[in-house]
């Protein structure tokens, strides 16, 4: 009995190190020995990208391990190949697969968040599916109108897509909504709701609604933060604002 407690002991105790820490197994096919793999995260100014490690490549796979404060997309840029692969950087084992010759289907696994950050993509493409058929089987045609300026065909095709494109929008903005409604814990959930409220359109107590069914571990990460500050302006907007002088007050 002693010997079983100890083992379960242990084995608690390993689960509990390793939530501690990110441990990112990477594989990528036909990519030489000595290429470096660049982890980059978002700057300071939050216009463009840092390099926070580097490793390099050896026998087609990669390894970056490190401690994550909280969930937060960062990227890696794979020396000699086009594009970045995004993914969300937590702790626990995340596993990505490479695709060097079409960047954009490479594979990202094995946490919480990167694992609801692939699905909740597919099931957006899923949405838009239509307004890609649409523009990839009316291209041709909408090139040869431009062409011999047959402007029927163009502002049919134009009165088409702009109707697709509604559809789809609303569709979409209604799958946002609905996932961070049911998603309490997903950072996707977070960044939903701090996009939403930079839309002055936005519907503010909605927005207010679901952040306050956030679990406080998604409260407390930087867009949870920031949603947290832009309601608070949102209600208070004379905060900080000035009072002008009337007309003849002295200085």
């Amino acid at each position: 009995m002693k010997k079983l407690f100890f083992l379960l002991s242990a084995s608690l105790l390993l689960m509990s190190c390793s939530k501690d820490k990110y441990t990112i197994s990477g594989t990528i096919k036909g990519l030489e020995d000595g290429k470096t793999i660049i982890l980059e995260t978002q700057d300071e100014s939050g216009m463009g990208l840092k390099s926070i490690d580097t490793v390099k490549v050896e026998n087609g796979k990669f390894v970056f391990e490190g401690k994550a404060l909280e969930p937060s997309f960062h990227t890696l840029q794979i020396e000699g190949v086009q594009g970045k692969v995004p993914f969300i950087l937590e702790n626990g084992d995340i596993t990505i697969t490479v695709d060097k010759d079409s960047i954009q289907k490479s594979k990202v696994s094995g946490t919480y968040n990167n694992d609801e950050y692939v699905k909740f993509n597919e099931e957006i493409k899923v949405i838009q599916k239509k307004l890609m058929d649409f523009q990839t089987q009316n291209t041709e045609k909408m090139n040869l109108a431009q062409q011999t300026k047959d402007t029927a065909v163009i502002n049919g095709l134009m009165q088409e897509f702009s109707k697709i494109q509604e559809e789809v929008g609303n569709a979409s903005k209604a799958k946002y909504i609905g996932y961070a409604e049911t998603h309490p814990k997903a950072l996707i959930s977070a960044l939903i709701i701090q996009g939403m409220l930079n839309d002055p359109t936005a519907d503010v107590k909605k927005a207010e609604s679901i952040y306050n069914g956030f679990e406080e571990s998604l409260k407390n990460t930087k867009p949870g933060k920031a949603i947290k500050t832009k309601l608070g302006e949102i209600k208070n907007p004379a905060v900080g604002a000035t009072t002008p002088p009337a007309p003849g007050a002295s200085n």
